[in-house]
């Protein structure tokens, strides 16, 4: 029989507080299921901290698009151009990765959207498609509030942007603006959508019971396919096709502290660390910006009560932010009682003389921390399979954490059928091509549509 070390049982009962079980989860679900209601209702609407932000995509892709569409996906340090050659189920792609530095991020919104600018007509001249007229999806993963299908207002910067100028404007009049500037690209902003609706879209290509966006990466947000009737807060008709797909912005939840008895000191640390305190509280728990820095926080506390390194820690372990979410990744890749990977990420905070008790501690809250985030993800994404009441539903997801995890797409699943009606039946589909190329499939949709309005217009 193994004998478990004095620290390693002393962590272990100081880190309880990190373990969730299904009571906890199902008041998060009615939590939310409550907060999605105040969202989508005229009354409570301006006061929810979720903004269940209407899309203004109507549907999804039906087979018959057909065309040559380009795509911007922005939404975290890179962004990526596009370009979609659709032919009904068939497509090609070519896309390119850009780069957005540091002094870009912290600078005006008129540098941002030239920096784009730039790189897109980069693209576009390497092509030779300079005299082509491009219909283009923009994917652009920030709380918006969106005023129709090419029109969206930055509600606020996340994800450590914080470009001056740019919250209250519409971010495709200032893409729009940036292209004139250069004079030298002829492009159509057919639509703007968010990540999560480009996930959705990407995978209801492939599978036409797709009806929820999931991303769990640098952050996290979730859409869904909503009936007009349930959205409270649409202003335009409510003709067919009679739904909407609705933006969540669930990262925002419990930021009006209906969360709290969850939050545990070392979510206050994060957040205290963060450039948004007292904002985005549940992405803070969950999400690839925050995981490597709430590991950290808790290895530190361990380290000061010397439970941890013999409490000599190194001067990266104490710098906010030095733990990479990858490194949890890593951690967690390691088998039972193997260390490799919990050495080799540990050896980048120069942590070098590490003890097998001071790994099993750190793979330990490591594991503790990740299953935390996959359950409150499967909460939530089980509270709209519940919510929307379909026999069958996939939920398209993307991001760096779902991605690279190699237990979370596991924890996800086997949670979310804990805590989902058992008539509710759904699957989970990896979006292979990224939200980029839902955000094509928007505009092809929506060039679609207009070709259908003027047929019928002309019938008239």
């Amino acid at each position: 029989m193994k004998i478990v070390s004095s620290a390693l049982a002393i962590v272990e009962a100081i880190t309880r507080d990190l373990v969730l079980n299904d009571e906890h989860l199902e008041e998060v679900a009615a939590l939310l299921m409550t907060e999605f209601h105040k969202g989508l209702s005229r009354k409570g609407h301006h006061w929810a901290s979720l903004k269940m932000f209407p899309t203004y995509v109507r549907d999804v892709p039906n087979g018959r698009e057909e065309g040559k569409f380009l795509a911007l996906d922005l939404g975290g340090t890179n962004f990526r151009v596009l370009i979609i050659d659709l032919n009904g189920d068939k497509f090609h792609m070519e896309n390119e990765i850009y780069a957005i530095p540091k002094e870009i991020m912290l600078g005006s919104g008129e540098q941002l959207f030239d920096h784009i600018a730039e790189c897109l007509a980069t693209f576009i001249h390497a092509r030779n498609m300079n005299d082509c007229r491009l219909p283009l999806g923009f994917t652009f993963s920030f709380p918006c509030r969106q005023e129709g299908l090419t029109r969206a207002r930055l509600a606020r910067w996340t994800k450590g942007f914080r470009c001056a100028g740019v919250e209250g404007e519409d971010v495709v009049q200032l893409l729009r603006d940036a292209i004139k500037r250069r004079a030298d690209i002829d492009i159509d902003v057919m639509a703007v959508v968010n990540d999560t609706t480009g996930t959705l879209m990407s995978c209801a290509h492939k599978n036409r019971e797709c009806r929820i966006g999931l991303i769990v990466g640098t952050g996290t947000n979730a859409c869904y396919m909503e009936k007009l009737d349930n959205v409270e807060i649409w202003t335009d008709e409510k003709d067919d096709p009679s739904n909407v797909i609705v933006n969540t912005e669930w990262g925002a939840f419990g930021d009006n502290g209906v969360l709290d008895f969850l939050r545990t000191k070392w979510d206050s640390d994060v957040d205290a660390n963060s450039l948004n305190p007292g904002k985005q509280l549940f992405e803070k728990m969950i999400s690839g910006m925050y995981m490597g820095e709430l590991v950290r926080c808790v290895l530190v506390d361990m380290t000061k009560r010397k439970l941890l390194f013999n409490g000599n820690g190194s001067d990266k372990l104490f710098t906010p932010f030095s733990f990479q979410t990858a490194y949890v990744s890593f951690i967690e890749s390691d088998s039972k009682h193997s260390y490799i990977e919990t050495r080799k990420s540990l050896a980048r905070l120069d942590l070098h003389d590490v003890s097998n008790d001071d790994c099993e501690i750190i793979k330990m809250i490591s594991s503790r921390v990740s299953c935390r985030a996959a359950y409150l993800i499967a909460a939530a994404v089980s509270t709209i399979l519940n919510k929307i009441r379909r026999p069958h539903t996939t939920v398209g997801v993307d991001g760096s954490v779902y991605r690279f995890h190699p237990h979370f797409h596991r924890l996800l699943e086997e949670k979310i059928a804990d805590l989902v009606h058992p008539q509710y039946k759904f699957d989970l589909m990896l979006s292979e091509d990224g939200s980029g190329r839902g955000a094509a499939l928007v505009a092809a949709v929506a060039v679609r549509q207009n070709k259908q309005k003027n047929i019928q217009n002309n019938k008239k």
